[in-house]
C-alpha cells in the first residue's frame, strides 16, 4: 500500500481514552492526514470521542481494522494492549502508529517490529515530540559543535500528581507504565536523537508508596495497588563516549531541576520539557558571564506554554511520508532502541548489574523547515 504524495493517508484510531481527543484535534493540522473514524473495545468511549470531535465511531475494533477505506491505525490503546492491537492491524493490512511505550517490554516491542516487516508495512512509534523545534534546535547546536564534543548529560524525570488530575490513572502503575516505560521514552528518545544509540545501561528503582489515592474530581477509581517501581535512578554509557545519569519518578512532586542537560569540552546545553514539541533550548560556554537562547532551528508548533503542545499528530505524519520514500524517524527501530534501554534499568535494578544494550539505530535524520509542516489550521 502506498499514498499517493498529493493524496490524504486515511486514519483510523483505536483506543479513545484521555489522550485521543489531542490526537484528533493535532491530526487535523495535518493536510497529508484524512481522519476516518474511531473505534474502542468500549463502543460507548468510541461514541463519546465522536460525539466531541464529529468524527465516525465504528461499532467495533475488528470493523475499524478490516474497513478498506483505513490505511493507517493509530494506536492509543493502555500499553498492555498494544501489542495485541497493533500486531491484528499490521496483519489486516495497516500501516500503525502506535503509542509509547512500544510495548510492556522488549519482547512485545521486537515481535511488532518483526511483524510489520512480515506484512510489508510501516510501524511507527511515539513519543514523537522530538521532532518539534525543541529538541532539532538543539541536535543542530550540538552537530554545530555549540559546546564541543559532549562528555557527559543530565536529566530528570519528575512527571507526577497523575492521581490528581486523571480519572482512572491506573495504567500508570502497573507494567509497562511507571516513570521509566510511560515518560521515560520521551527523555531517552531526545537524548538518542541529540547523542545516538546507548551501548550499556545501569540503575536501581523502588515503589515510592504501595498504593495510591486518586483525587481527580472525574475520578472512575477510589485507591491503585502499586505494581511498578516508581522512583529510579540509571546511569548510561552512549556508543559515542558521552554519559548520562537519568531520574525517573512519580515521587519527586516539587523540585528545582532541569530537565535534560549536556556538557560539553566547551560548555553546557540546557534543553527544555521533552515532553512537549517546542520550547527554549539554552547554550553557555565555559567562559560566558551568562546564558544565550538559540533561535528555533524550525517554526514552533505552537506557543511554548500553549495547551498545543500536548496535541499529537506529527508523528502520523511522519510516518506517512515515509511510506511515500521520506525518511522514518519515529520508527519502530528508534522505538525498540529505547525500549531495550528503559527495559535496562529495570533488569538493572533487579540484578545488580550492568546491562548490555543490543539493538542499534542510527540518529533520526534532522527536520527540515517546511518537513511536516502543519497546514495553519487554527487549533
Amino acid at each position: 500500500m502506498k499514498v499517493a504524495s498529493e493524496a490524504q493517508a486515511r486514519v483510523g484510531i483505536i483506543g479513545c481514552g484521555n489522550i485521543s481527543e489531542k490526537y484528533v484535534r493535532g491530526m487535523l493540522r495535518y493536510a497529508t492526514l484524512k481522519l476516518v473514524g474511531c473505534a474502542d473495545r468500549n463502543p460507548e468511549s468510541a461514541a463519546i470521542l465522536a460525539s466531541s470531535t464529529g468524527v465516525r465511531a465504528y461499532p467495533s475494533v475488528s470493523a475499524l481494522l478490516y474497513d478498506p477505506a483505513v490505511d493507517v491505525v493509530v494506536n492509543i490503546t493502555p500499553p498492555a494492549a498494544h501489542s495485541r492491537v497493533t500486531i491484528d492491524a499490521l496483519a489486516a493490512g495497516k500501516h500503525v502508529y502506535v503509542e509509547k511505550p512500544l510495548g510492556v517490554n522488549l519482547k512485545e516491542g521486537e515481535r511488532m517490529s518483526a511483524a510489520a516487516r512480515a506484512n510489508g508495512r510501516f510501524l511507527g512509534a511515539a513519543p514523537d515530540t522530538f521532532l518539534g523545534s525543541a529538541i532539532q534546535t538543539a541536535r543542530a547546536a550540538l552537530d554545530g559543535g555549540a559546546i564541543g564534543e559532549p562528555i557527559g548529560a543530565v536529566a530528570f524525570v519528575t512527571y507526577s500528581k497523575a492521581e490528581t488530575w486523571h480519572p482512572n490513572p491506573t495504567f500508570y502503575f502497573k507494567p509497562g507504565g511507571g516513570p521509566v516505560l510511560d515518560v521515560g521514552p520521551y527523555y531517552i528518545t531526545a537524548l538518542v536523537m541529540c547523542l545516538g544509540p546507548i551501548a550499556r545501561v545501569s540503575g536501581f528503582s523502588r515503589v515510592g508508596a504501595p498504593s495510591r489515592t486518586v483525587t481527580a474530581p472525574d475520578r472512575r477509581v477510589e485507591t491503585i495497588t502499586v505494581e511498578t517501581p516508581t522512583h529510579a535512578s540509571a546511569s548510561r554509557e552512549f556508543i559515542s563516549g558521552a554519559l548520562a545519569t537519568v531520574m525517573f519518578s512519580f515521587d519527586v512532586w516539587d523540585h528545582h531541576l532541569p530537565y535534560i542537560e549536556i556538557y560539553g569540552q566547551t560548555g553546557t546545553l540546557s534543553m527544555a520539557d521533552p515532553c512537549r514539541y517546542d520550547g527554549l533550548v539554552q547554550v553557555r560556554g565555559h567562559y560566558d558571564s551568562e546564558w544565550s537562547a538559540i533561535a528555533p532551528k524550525i517554526r514552533p508548533s505552537a506557543p511554548a506554554d500553549s495547551p498545543d503542545q500536548y496535541l499529537r499528530g506529527v508523528g502520523v505524519a511522519d510516518l506517512v511520508a515515509a511510506i511515500d520514500g521520506a525518511p522514518h524517524r519515529a520508527s519502530d527501530a528508534l522505538a525498540v532502541h529505547v525500549l531495550e534501554v528503559l527495559e535496562g534499568v529495570l533488569i538493572a535494578s533487579e540484578t545488580g548489574r550492568v546491562v548490555r544494550i543490543h539493538s542499534r539505530v542510527e540518529r533520526p535524520s534532522v527536520v527540515l523547515e517546511g518537513e511536516l509542516s502543519t497546514r495553519g489550521y487554527e487549533i
